[in-house]
């Protein structure tokens, strides 16, 4: 990937303040970057093949200041790898204490709101596997999101809601800690979605489906 390219693909997913950073941690240790369609079970992620060069992807319709912390997540676990192979574990504290350093340098009012940042703050203290684990943070991340203002959350759902998720139905199973054992009623594929997933549409019962 050409730098010039990742600059144009980050304009126009982050903040434009931050965009030199995430460029200059890509020019330190580069990847191949990928913005991907939005998936069910994440927001992005990390791949590394031996022989092949890492790689790094964040769904696309993630806003502006998800897709930036998204961004900064999976460089975490670039760097992490690099040092460490796969000798520590993916969210552990090897993986905390380097998210905490890549991130410090745009925990500012300039990149982030005010109210954003205060919770985002807390959140770095001990950050988990996903932003989606801490219900605060993703709330104030809603908050700064017009189109997920007024969205409801898979766990404010019933255990056996139907749900619609990414054009696709849902039936609501057992939560697991941060993610929900979910059937998709057409294949009866189950998938493991995180707990504050927005959902787009939902109701208790669903013709046509048992």
């Amino acid at each position: 990937m050409e730098p010039v390219t990742l600059y144009k693909t980050l304009q126009r997913h982050i903040p434009a303040v931050a965009v030199p950073y995430c460029i200059r941690l890509w020019e330190e240790q580069p990847f191949l970057f990928t913005v991907k369609r939005t998936r069910i079970t994440k927001v992005g992620d990390f791949m590394w093949r031996p022989g092949r060069p890492p790689r790094i992807s964040v769904n696309r319709e993630s806003h502006p200041y998800l897709f930036l912390i998204t961004y900064i997540h999976e460089v975490a676990h670039l760097r992490v790898h690099q040092e460490f192979g796969s000798k520590v574990d993916p969210h552990g504290k090897e993986w905390k204490s380097r998210f905490q350093q890549l991130m410090d340098p745009i925990m500012k009012e300039d990149v982030f709101p005010g109210p954003l940042l205060r919770e985002l703050r807390k959140h770095m203290r001990d950050p988990m596997a996903s932003s989606f684990s801490d219900p605060i943070l993703t709330q104030a991340l809603r908050n700064h999101d017009e189109k997920q203002k007024d969205v409801i959350l898979l766990h404010e759902l019933p255990e056996g809601a139907v749900f619609g998720l990414h054009g696709k139905w849902f039936r609501k199973g057992k939560t697991r800690r941060t993610r929900v054992m979910c059937s998709e009623l057409n294949s009866r594929r189950k998938y493991l979605v995180p707990v504050d997933a927005p959902v787009e549409q939902a109701q208790l019962r669903f013709p046509g489906f048992q």
